[in-house]
């Protein structure tokens, strides 16, 4: 395989040699190295201590039905730009919604520039749009960049009940 650089989160964005994209993350229970593909059965746990990993992918108009619709978790899509200033500002915030929510969602990241069929089809007329699929089924919307507390309680809000924190208090998962 020949791995791309890392991205600043320490994940590489390589193939399998199957042509699926491969990101490594380093879990945050052992320290471990992962190699997580953008599309899997189940969710990405640690091979060493089963700890869920952060699960955030890239998908396209050509593989967004396997990356994205076809997840057996909750989709977390962002529909972005690289011209958009705002864009840039919200990825962190919501690869930490992704990290807090490992095991419970996906983010898949999609840039409207290179993926103008999904862009007509969500109907985005601004970016950062940002979706919440389950079972590949919109059920929640939201334009606009926000801070990583404001875009967890409005994931935490849009999740089916089955998918939702544990701990209400909290917003913590189990």
């Amino acid at each position: 395989m020949s791995a791309s650089p890392p991205d600043r989160g320490g994940r590489d964005r390589g193939t399998d040699g199957a042509g699926t994209a491969v990101r490594t993350v380093v879990c945050v229970t052992c320290g471990r190295t992962n190699r997580v593909p953008a599309a899997a059965e189940g969710s990405p746990r640690c091979g060493n201590c089963r700890a869920p990993l952060p699960w955030i992918a890239e998908a396209g108009d050509a593989d967004f039905g396997e990356v994205a619709e076809r997840a057996s978790l909750p989709v977390l899509v962002d529909l972005w730009a690289a011209w958009c200033g705002p864009c840039r500002q919200v990825t962190p915030a919501l690869e930490q919604v992704a990290e807090d929510r490992a095991g419970r969602l996906k983010l898949v990241k999609v840039d409207i520039d290179k993926s103008p069929v999904l862009a007509r089809r969500f109907e985005v007329q601004a970016v950062p749009t940002l979706l919440v699929l389950d079972h590949g089924r919109p059920i929640a919307r939201r334009t606009g960049a926000a801070p990583a507390n404001a875009l967890r309680r409005w994931v935490d809000e849009s999740l089916p009940t089955s998918h939702g924190p544990a701990d209400p208090a909290s917003r913590r998962p189990s």
